[in-house]
C-alpha cells in the first residue's frame, strides 16, 4: 500500500484542528514552495465551505480591536474563526511588525482560533500575494469562518472585496467631509459600513454622510438602500447597513455581528 505524501498528511492534521500543521501549510504558500501544487490539489476538496469576511479601513479606525471582537462574537456562538491579519513591510529594509495579533491576546490560547500574521510583502491592493491561497488553507482545514484584516489602505485597495463573501468598511469621525465619502474606491465595496470610535466628535456627521453616499446607489426597484459596490459586483445584492461602534460597547458589536 502507497504511503501518504507529506503533503496529504499535513492536509488530514490541519483537517483534526492541529494548529502546527495549518501553520506550515500557509508557510507553504507563502514562501512559493515547490509544492505548492501538491498543495493546492489536496485542499481542492475540502474548500469552498467557510464565510470569509473582509475587514478593511484606513490606519488607525480600529480594525484589529473590531476584528478581536468579532472573534468573540463568532465564537460565542460556537463556530471555530481562522484570522489573517496582514501588516505592511518597510519600503526600505523589507521587514514588517506583525502586530494585528498583539490586539487579539484574548484569544491565544484558545483552539477554536487560528491566527496569522502575514507581511504584505511590497504587495499593493491591502493583502499579501499569498492571502487568497492561505484563506483556501483555512477554509479546507474547517473553519467556519474565515476574517481577513488588510493594511491601513487608501482611497484605492480594494483587493479584498475579491477574496471575501462579506466586506467590512470601518471609518472613523474626523476623516473626511461630505466630498470624501462620495468618491470612488474603498467605499464601494463596502457591504456593511462600521463608524468606528463613535464615542468621538463628529460621529453623527460622518454616519449622516455616509448615508447619503450610499442613497446614491438606491435600486430604481426596491426603494431600499444598498452600496454602490454590491451593485458593481451583479452576483450579490445586499442591503447595507451603517452603525455606529465603539471598541468598549459590546452591545454595538453584536449588532454588527447580525
Amino acid at each position: 500500500m502507497a504511503e501518504a505524501s507529506p503533503v496529504a498528511d499535513l492536509v488530514a492534521r490541519a483537517r483534526e484542528g492541529q494548529p502546527r500543521a495549518v501553520a506550515r501549510l500557509i508557510s507553504y504558500v507563502e514562501d512559493g514552495a515547490p509544492v505548492m501544487r501538491e498543495v493546492t490539489a489536496a485542499l481542492a476538496p475540502y474548500a469552498g465551505r467557510a464565510h470569509v469576511v473582509g475587514l478593511t479601513g484606513s490606519p488607525g479606525v480600529g480594525k484589529s480591536t473590531t476584528t478581536s471582537a468579532l472573534v468573540a462574537e463568532y465564537r460565542a456562538r460556537g463556530l471555530r474563526v481562522g484570522v489573517l491579519a496582514v501588516d505592511p513591510s518597510s519600503p526600505f529594509s523589507g521587514g514588517a511588525l506583525l502586530g494585528d495579533r498583539v490586539r487579539m491576546q484574548e484569544h491565544a490560547t484558545d483552539p477554536g482560533v487560528f491566527i496569522r500574521s502575514m507581511a504584505s510583502r511590497g504587495h499593493l491592493g491591502g493583502l499579501a500575494w499569498a492571502t487568497p491561497q492561505a484563506v483556501r488553507v483555512l477554509d479546507a482545514a474547517g473553519f467556519d469562518v474565515v476574517i481577513v484584516e488588510t493594511v491601513g489602505v487608501g482611497q484605492s485597495e480594494v483587493e479584498v472585496a475579491g477574496a471575501a463573501d462579506t466586506t467590512l468598511v470601518l471609518l472613523a469621525p474626523g476623516m473626511g467631509d461630505g466630498v470624501q465619502a462620495a468618491k470612488a474606491g474603498i467605499l464601494e465595496i463596502g457591504d456593511i459600513f462600521v463608524v468606528n470610535k463613535a464615542d468621538r466628535d463628529g460621529a453623527e456627521a460622518t454616519l449622516r454622510e455616509l448615508r447619503h453616499m450610499i442613497t446614491l446607489g438606491a435600486g430604481p426597484r426596491s426603494g431600499t438602500s444598498m452600496s454602490i459596490g454590491s451593485f458593481m459586483r451583479r452576483w450579490r445584492f445586499w442591503i447595507t447597513s451603517s452603525k455606529p461602534l465603539t471598541s468598549r460597547s459590546k452591545l454595538s458589536t453584536t449588532k454588527t455581528f447580525r
